[in-house]
């Protein structure tokens, strides 16, 4: 078997550690779940006093990735190459999700499962099966979108 020269264990590990170490450091510190669309409806709707750690850990999430991009500018591997119809419909599909399934990857994913979450366990099951029968679907069945 050949490895892809695109397989990257090392950064893989890393960014999973640092994903599960700032999870955990939200949960210590603010006793919150660092789910990203509990964190996104709360702070639509946030009680006073509540904004400012949801808006600080909303904006890192595109200033970690731009740093990452200032530091090392090289390709990361993926491009976003559908129309925009197609990802304004997945975005929609993935924020009903969401709140069907009372929660994201991140929230149920990440934390749910750590935490031992029965609960997190069904709807992360949920979320890879939806997520493989659908890349099928888009690839095998419709020709890719």
């Amino acid at each position: 078997m050949t490895l892809s020269p695109d397989f990257t264990p090392l950064a893989g590990l890393a960014g999973g550690a640092l994903i599960g170490l700032a999870s955990a450091a939200l949960l210590l510190a603010n006793g919150r779940i660092a789910g990203v669309s509990g964190i996104v409806g709360g702070s639509l709707r946030a009680a006073p006093g509540d904004l400012g750690w949801r808006l600080a850990f909303l904006v890192g999430l595109p200033l970690g990735a731009a740093a990452l991009h200032a530091l090392q500018p090289a390709d990361h591997g993926f491009a976003i190459t559908s129309r925009l119809g197609v990802l304004v419909l997945g975005g929609l599909l993935v924020g009903f999700g969401t709140q069907l399934g009372s929660g994201c990857t991140s929230g149920h994913g990440v934390c749910g499962l750590a935490r031992g979450s029965r609960r997190s366990l069904a709807a992360t099951a949920t979320f890879m099966l939806t997520a493989a029968v659908t890349v099928f679907v888009v690839r095998h069945v419709l020709g890719g979108l």
